[in-house]
């Protein structure tokens, strides 16, 4: 099967060059100013559009199996695909959780029937994500993309340092999520302005960075490879450069909603609660200068999505969890990369080649012999975001009725058309 892509606007190795591309039996064969069409089974011009590596989200949640009245495999890769994404790590918290080859089992049957998109699994750090008991790791090793209690924070500091040293050995890493339940406070926006308004307790930006601080000890004592999931604080944000100075084996990730709102965009309303909370306008600009300078490696979109009774009681009774794969590129595009604080070269790496290489994915990269993960978009499509279009079964978004620009018109997973919307 031979595919031509003409007139695009190509990613290769950092820059972006006129090109066409031709992909035969899901491969990249050339790239050519000028390709012929002859013997094409399919031709399709990009007028100009931006072609990218396939993005990778290093932290969704598919819900299934056990909770497909929020989303399922087919529905959460649909978005993904329509989203520019052709990888996506699923994290554990399902029923059952996955602790186990068993458990993992269950989920690559569903993957395998349904999947628009490569899905790559964590398994959890502890039995059931109770942390009473380490899963069994050296098990699920060689099938995860690494191992993780998202959801909840590893209490026990020793319990912690015991799958470190195990995971070291496994040449894995550890994808925390970083919470101290005792520093905690409230349970539904950050400590702040908006939490007092509420007449609130608010949760406490040491809740994250105070075990963030106490895992980069555990690093430097076990030197595991360690990644921090969706940092929200700029205190975690200074802990995290201050490792990377050392030259400790560590990595982090934020998410599209906390480097484009903060405590002052609040409304009262399921979609603007997630865990962790939106912070402050000085945690937002620590977030900014982290993606800058480097110290932030990945945006993932935390993908979380739930039922529209479960978003429907307001920012104190629902439930924690938005949803991002959709809305991620053209909301950072346009905020981030349309405004000047960073290059759009550098939105690729923050979503295709850095997670990619950090969590040994593959790909990232468009070159001759490469699979063909590939993300069109018409950066001069201007729209508003609407919920009720998403492929997602979740509809609780942040960005809702937003203005963005960034189109996505075609993705391709391994040579695979597995979203179209090009004319």
């Amino acid at each position: 099967m031979n595919i031509l892509l003409k007139s695009g606007q190509v990613y290769v190795k950092g820059r972006f060059q006129k090109s066409d591309v031709l992909l035969t039996d899901g491969v990249v064969t050339a790239f050519s100013s000028d390709l012929s069409d002859r013997g094409c089974d399919a031709v399709y011009d990009l007028n100009n559009c931006h072609l990218f590596p396939g993005f990778a989200d290093v932290h969704v949640h598919l819900r299934e199996p056990g909770f497909s009245y929020k989303e399922t495999i087919k529905t959460g890769t649909m978005a993904a695909a329509r989203g520019g994404y052709t990888a996506v790590c699923a994290m554990p918290n399902t029923d059952p959780v996955m602790d186990s080859p068993e458990s993992l089992a269950v989920l690559r049957e569903l993957v395998n029937a349904s999947a628009l998109v490569r899905v790559i699994p964590y398994s959890a750090i502890t039995k059931g994500e109770k942390g009473a008991e380490l899963a069994e790791l050296e098990r699920m090793a060689d099938s995860v993309a690494g191992f993780s209690d998202d959801g909840r924070g590893v209490q026990s500091a020793d319990m912690m340092k015991e799958a470190m040293l195990r995971v070291k050995k496994l040449g894995k890493l550890i994808a925390a999520h970083c919470e101290d339940e005792k520093l905690l406070g409230g349970s539904a926006v950050h400590d702040g302005a908006y939490a007092k308004a509420l007449g609130v307790r608010g949760i406490s930006s040491e809740s994250e960075w105070a075990q963030v601080k106490r895992d980069i000890e555990l690093v430097r004592e076990t030197g595991c490879r360690y990644h921090v999931c969706h940092v929200s604080a700029k205190e975690s944000v200074e802990l995290i450069r201050r490792a990377k100075a050392e030259g400790l084996p560590v990595s982090c990730e934020t998410a599209p909603h906390y480097l484009v709102l903060s405590d002052r965009e609040l409304r009262d309303s399921g979609s603007f609660k997630m865990n962790p909370p939106i912070r402050t306008e000085e945690d937002r600009a620590a977030l900014i200068e982290g993606v800058k300078d480097g110290t932030i490696d990945v945006i993932a979109t935390d993908h979380a999505p739930h039922s529209s009774e479960e978003k429907s009681k307001g920012i104190l009774g629902s439930l924690m969890g938005v949803v991002g794969l959709e809305t991620a590129f053209p909301v950072l595009y346009t905020r981030l990369v349309m405004s000047g604080i960073i290059p759009l070269s550098r939105l690729v790496e923050l979503m295709s080649v850095k997670p990619r290489l950090l969590f040994g994915l593959g790909g990232g990269r468009l070159e001759i012999g490469e699979r063909a993960d590939l993300a069109v978009f018409d950066l001069g499509s201007k729209y508003k975001i609407d919920p009720d279009s998403f492929l997602s079964k979740g509809r609780a978004t942040p960005f809702a009725g937003m203005e963005v620009w960034g189109e996505s018109v075609l993705t391709l997973c391994g040579g695979e058309i597995v979203w179209r919307n090009l004319s």
